[in-house]
């Protein structure tokens, strides 16, 4: 059996940030399902810890803010000093409590959805590159993008924006990893019932009635939606430089 062969039946290792969170959490336990072992990555080391305790076998944390190189940097190392390699990201961490109208928004808020879901998804993207194209792993990565970032939203602005930077980032970082074999893709929800969406929009509301309207299939995502997105993704060997849309069909409205 060639390297290859033997690499396509193992366990692969799968890192993905925002780990603590509802979408973080539920792409995990996909990966889990089909073998894998994941390691969440988050700044809230004891979220991340417990959301690594609840996922059972095959999930550990580590803690890390994506905003800072050195940091990033580390805590690569780490999960490749523990576990050999990393053969999955998945570049999941973002802000998306901050929202404003366009004359409203103070700078710094916008600074903050900037440095994290810009350059947080850069810092994370470049470390783990340098990994993969140094062991010769034939990798891939997979962002988590939004349909925002084509459809916008009154007072999303800022978030949507960066999401859209979050795909070109995918389409410069697919053309450029292409030589190494590492592929780079992004999935692109619409609205995740997330817990927080959920307690924000619970079932019945005009606010959930009024998004629900807005998608041909007539509900708002469930995290269940998204995560086998990016397990395709994952191991789509002839994808690359995408952003495929998990919207209900959002986008055709």
């Amino acid at each position: 059996m060639s390297d290859t062969q033997q690499h396509d039946t193992a366990e692969r290792t799968v890192l993905i940030t925002g780990g603590a969170g509802g979408i973080g959490r539920g792409i995990a336990a996909a990966f889990l399902a089909g073998g894998d072992r994941v390691v969440l990555a988050d700044v809230d080391a004891d979220a991340v810890s417990s959301a690594a305790a609840d996922l059972g076998p095959g999930a550990s944390a580590i803690a890390v803010d994506i905003t800072d190189p050195a940091a990033v940097e580390a805590a690569v190392d780490q999960v490749v000093a523990d576990h050999g390699r990393i053969d999955v990201l998945v570049n999941n961490a973002g802000v998306l409590s901050v929202h404003g109208r366009l004359t409203d928004l103070s700078p710094d808020d916008y600074a903050l959805i900037v440095r994290v879901n810009i350059l947080g998804t850069f810092t994370v993207t470049q470390a783990v590159a340098r990994h993969m194209t140094a062991a010769g792993v034939r990798g891939a990565i997979v962002n988590i993008s939004s349909i925002g970032g084509r459809q916008p939203t009154p007072g999303m602005g800022a978030y949507e924006s960066s999401k859209a930077a979050v795909d070109s980032l995918t389409r410069w970082a697919a053309i450029e990893l292409a030589e190494a074999g590492i592929r780079v893709n992004a999935v692109a929800p619409g609205p995740v019932l997330t817990p927080m969406l959920r307690a924000g929009m619970p079932e019945g509301s005009p606010a959930r009635a009024a998004w629900a309207a807005r998608i041909p299939l007539g509900r708002l995502a469930e995290v269940e939606d998204v995560a086998p997105a990016v397990v395709f993704l994952a191991g789509a060997d002839h994808i690359t430089g995408v952003s495929l849309p998990v919207d209900g069909g959002q986008l055709l409205a």
